[in-house]
């Protein structure tokens, strides 16, 4: 009798026309599904490929219900070998086709660098703009959780390093949706850098998000929260970590301002200048490892323009532990950007005891 009642009352929810409980609410995993079929949709040199993307509708069900729309031509399942497959995208990139070449996680990206860098990467430029490579590498990046060292990293340094690619990092559907749309309509080769934790969580849209012409620019952060004392740098998931430690600060009365930088390369620098030129204070947050990261990049563009004179204490970086990512539960916590880190860090740079 309770079960009866209990799906009598979500099916009143479902079916609610309310703005409140209407379709306003997106997760990850159904934004980035809304963009593929869209774009497919929109232009019908755009295709998918990867392991498991087609009959099995994708690792992560990111993928759900294209095949059975765009059939074997533009949905392709391909043998477990990333150096093959992303060759196959790269060279069909190439003849004019729109590819988008799925990892099952970043991690295995590492087996066909040599095409993301060597064949994608740098193709526009040796061929002195002659040949372009409309492709995008897209997939689970950063720590999941239980999959220990060799599944766990981020490669959004690793990426950023390169001239001829373009990379972005979404945090929320908004993000998700409109950086792959954006970057499945750009000329040059994108990585596009998703989270696997984030797949499922649902998040507020508006139905500009959902409207089929949405898309964002690549190279443009978001003001998720503003705020005059300090402000906290983030990507990825590592937002959703920056904006838990903001809401803690306020109750302490310290207000932080929350960038999102949603694209690592373009890095848009201003954003982040005028917001420090305001707070006098920046604290930067990242799930990847220490050594050439992002906040160090950031570190280091700060101090090379002016907005380093307006700087009232030093940068702190909040990053993952110098470590292969750790398989105990315990420990792959510690290794992680957790709240309090960000809190402890905020406190240090504003000499809050």
């Amino acid at each position: 009798m309770m079960l009866a009642s209990a799906v009598r009352n979500l099916s009143r929810r479902s079916f609610s026309t309310s703005k409140a409980v209407s379709a306003q609410q997106l997760t990850v995993r159904d934004a980035l599904n809304a963009a593929l079929d869209e774009e497919m949709e929109r232009d019908e040199k755009v295709f998918l490929l990867g392991e498991e993307v087609a009959q099995y509708d994708g690792a992560y069900k990111v993928s759900r219900g294209l095949w059975k729309k765009y059939g074997d031509k533009r949905v392709i399942d391909t043998p477990i070998t990333e150096m093959g497959f992303a060759g196959i995208a790269v060279g069909a990139a190439m003849a004019g086709l729109r590819p988008v070449c799925e990892f099952m996680t970043f991690n295995f990206s590492m087996q066909a660098i040599d095409q993301v860098i060597n064949s994608a990467a740098k193709t526009f430029y040796m061929s002195a703009g002659t040949v372009n490579v409309p492709i995008v590498f897209r997939g689970p990046n950063g720590a999941a959780a239980g999959v220990a060292a060799q599944h766990s990293q981020c490669f959004g340094a690793w990426y950023a390093h390169c001239p001829g690619l373009k990379v972005v990092s979404p945090y929320d559907s908004e993000d998700a949706k409109g950086l792959l749309k954006a970057a499945i309509r750009d000329p040059d080769p994108v990585v596009v850098l998703e989270n696997e934790m984030l797949y499922g969580v649902g998040y507020p849209v508006s139905d500009q998000v959902l409207d089929k012409n949405f898309v964002l620019p690549i190279g443009k952060a978001k003001i998720m929260r503003p705020g005059k004392h300090i402000t906290i740098v983030a990507h990825s998931k590592s937002v959703e970590t920056a904006l838990q430690a903001a809401n803690e600060l306020a109750g302490k009365g310290i207000e932080a301002e929350v960038i999102n930088l949603r694209s690592l390369r373009p890095l848009d620098s201003e954003t982040i200048f005028k917001s420090v030129q305001k707070t006098h204070h920046l604290v930067t947050v990242e799930q990847g490892w220490p050594q050439s990261g992002i906040g160090s990049e950031i570190c280091a563009r700060i101090m090379e323009h002016e907005t380093f004179y307006h700087l009232d204490a030093p940068i702190w970086r909040v990053t993952g532990v110098d470590v292969p990512m750790p398989y105990a539960k315990t420990l792959e916590a510690a290794a992680l950007p957790q709240v309090p880190d960000v809190v402890t860090a905020v406190n240090k740079v504003l000499g809050v005891k």
